[in-house]
């Protein structure tokens, strides 16, 4: 946090219910403080959601992250939002410019970067996703969107959900999406095709970090995999995709990146990487 905050503080902020447990504060004020920003960053504990926004705009808020539940709630109060969040339907993140709140989703972009870095390469892969919510929204949109995948089919277990996602990205996007209600035999046969597999549910996430949603006898050396849960840092999907010699991705990643690119619409400037990863480090 800024040594000392002043009238010319740049406040930035989390709302959610709950923040107690978020690490955005500490990421993001090592961040200000290795640049030597004016900033300052705080987690509040949110309720009334457009009390909230009309806060940001009365105190001249730079800009705030949105976590669950009000990533859908925030959008109606917003002046803009960006076409794909738009298309996601949810925002995590908002920036104040003088007085006009602009809203994007930096979860799927944080993905698609983690997948890029890790040197993946996306045009025409076949895809298998998992899970249908938020979070699959914003990752399954984002790549259609912007990575020129050459299919995308999605598994999940609640229909309507998994009906409305395949469907909005297929209507869209360019991409070719289909939505299979998960069952032992769909898995078996989409991921024979998959290249790659992208796991956006909270399956293998703490406490419950013995699960899986994919059987160890299904992977392979030739795949990619991204498991978005970042608690733990390796999930069982990970550590059993590589022991059997495929790429992985852990969601650590795409949990930094969004944070990074959060971080770079607020202030202007490149984001310290190094030192958030620290924090991160210290902090799983």
């Amino acid at each position: 946090m800024a040594t000392i905050m002043d009238a010319k503080t740049k406040l930035c902020i989390i709302i959610g219910n709950p923040v107690a447990h978020s690490l955005s504060p500490a990421i993001h004020n090592a961040a200000f403080a290795a640049l030597g920003l004016n900033f300052a960053y705080t987690a509040h504990r949110v309720e009334d959601v457009e009390a909230a926004i009309k806060g940001i705009r009365a105190l001249g808020i730079r800009g705030a992250s949105v976590t669950i539940p009000h990533k859908l709630a925030v959008v109606p109060f917003l002046d803009e939002v960006d076409p794909v969040a738009a298309w996601i339907g949810s925002v995590n993140t908002i920036v104040n410019d003088e007085g006009k709140l602009k809203g994007s989703n930096t979860d799927g972009e944080g993905a698609l970067k983690a997948l890029v870095e890790a040197g993946v390469k996306l045009e025409g892969k076949r895809a298998l996703m998992i899970g249908s919510g938020g979070a699959a929204r914003a990752v399954g949109f984002t790549l259609a969107a912007k990575a020129k995948l050459g299919s995308l089919t999605i598994v999940g277990v609640v229909e309507p959900e998994l009906k409305k996602l395949a469907g909005d990205i297929a209507e869209k996007t360019p991409v070719k999406a289909k939505g299979k209600i998960l069952k032992d035999k769909v898995l078996a046969e989409e991921m024979k095709k998959a290249e790659l597999v992208i796991q956006c549910s909270p399956i293998g996430m703490h406490p419950k970090m013995d699960e899986t949603p994919v059987p160890k006898e299904l992977l392979r050396p030739d795949l990619i995999v991204m498991d978005i849960v970042y608690n733990p840092r390796e999930t069982r999907l990970l550590r059993e995709a590589r022991e059997q010699g495929a790429q992985i991705i852990p969601g650590i990643e795409m949990f930094l990146n969004q944070a990074v690119l959060q971080f770079e619409k607020w202030t202007g400037q490149q984001a310290p990487v190094a030192v958030m990863r620290g924090v991160l480090d210290k902090s799983l």
